[in-house]
């Protein structure tokens, strides 16, 4: 088994698991370099202490699942087949007759799938696989950090090709259209979200849905988009101003700026995960806009662009090197504009590297 699956199977057998059932395309992505995204069809990566794992997949899957590096057995279903039939016929080929305690991801399975889990062996009790997984992939490896780097550097391209197809009377959807075929051009397939692109009175909406705003001089330019390369995901934010920049734009935009330095300089291992979010609340507190802050600081980026861990104030766990995540303080104010300044952050040795680059200094696109 790679490095990986032996870790994981090493902590199911630590929590005294049955097995492990893992159905997330970005787990199962994880633990085995196969991605899938099943839609409703199942996918599913049994681990069994002390036996081989099996995989899961619709049948048109498998050679993929193959191609990915998958040694073991695979169990391809068609649609009109039931998969669990034959994953009851693999766990108790495995030895697993009556088993009592099985880890499953609580916050994503479906209840009807753990339902098909009870009808397959009465009495069992479920445990969070999460627990194991989080804690595997919070620190990333250098090959993980090398791919994370040049996610990194396309979400910068993306952020400068959309500066530069900024002019006057241009709509947010045509600027968003410009920068994923750009970046589709050197080989991007997805982005890690819908990329945002708010012109003026729509950059002070956190998540603010681009339209046929059109931009106008003095409006204030919100960026947030990033790409998936190789299974990993990267999110940036810069904000511009067009034309002109009035004073209550250009002091919002200085206060993120050094809320975003504040959070930035403690940065290092050891540091408690909730003070890089206070860090930055303080800074926007003090200049009397922390009403117009209204979510945490950032989150954990890696294979989701949203995972462990969470970085809000109230997180007691501490910095670590290797660890992967977004530092993004804003100020939105209703109606008048908002700034946010976002960047993926990587926690070294002795302290930090800003894996994206784009120049974060305020901007006037003339």
């Amino acid at each position: 088994m790679n490095e990986r699956l032996t870790k994981f199977t090493e902590w199911l057998t630590e929590q005294n698991q049955d097995f492990a059932f893992i159905h997330s395309p970005s787990n199962v992505f994880y633990l085995t370099n196969f991605h899938c995204e099943p839609h409703e069809r199942l996918l599913g990566l049994f681990v069994v202490p002390n036996h081989e794992p099996f995989l899961v997949c619709p049948g048109m899957e498998e050679s993929q699942a193959r191609d990915a590096g998958w040694k073991y057995d695979i169990i391809g279903y068609s649609d009109s087949e039931e998969p669990f039939d034959f994953i009851h016929q693999a766990l108790k080929g495995r030895g697993i007759q009556s088993p009592s305690s099985v880890s499953i991801e609580k916050s994503t399975l479906a209840y009807e799938r753990v339902e098909k889990l009870q009808n397959l062996f009465s009495g069992l009790k479920f445990h969070s696989a999460e627990l194991g997984l989080n804690e595997l992939r919070l620190i990333k490896d250098e090959k993980e950090i090398e791919i994370l780097r040049e996610a990194a550097s396309l979400a910068d391209f993306g952020v400068q090709t959309g500066v530069a197809a900024l002019r006057e009377g241009v709509t947010e959807m045509e600027v968003l259209a410009t920068i994923e075929f750009e970046l589709k051009k050197k080989g991007i397939r997805e982005m890690s979200f819908s990329t945002m692109v708010l012109f003026g009175e729509k950059s002070g909406q956190p998540h603010g849905n681009p339209g046929e705003r059109k931009l106008k001089t003095g409006d204030l330019v919100l960026f947030d988009l990033g790409v998936v390369l190789n299974g990993y995901c990267s999110d940036i934010t810069r904000t511009v101003a067009f034309g002109t920049i009035n004073e209550k734009q250009k002091e919002i935009y200085e206060t993120v700026l050094q809320a975003q330095n504040e959070s930035l300089a403690i940065s290092k291992p050891g540091t408690r995960l909730g003070d890089i979010d206070l860090a930055a609340r303080n800074v926007i507190s003090d200049a009397g806009y922390g009403d117009y802050f209204p979510h945490r600081i950032g989150h954990g980026i890696g294979i989701e662009v949203h995972e462990y861990p969470s970085m809000s104030e109230k997180n007691d766990s501490l910095l670590q090197k290797g660890m992967t995540y977004t530092i993004e303080p804003g100020i939105y104010l209703p109606e008048v504009g908002g700034v946010r300044i976002e960047d993926d952050v990587l926690v070294t040795e002795n302290g930090y590297e800003t894996l994206t680059k784009f120049p974060k200094e305020l901007q006037i696109i003339k």
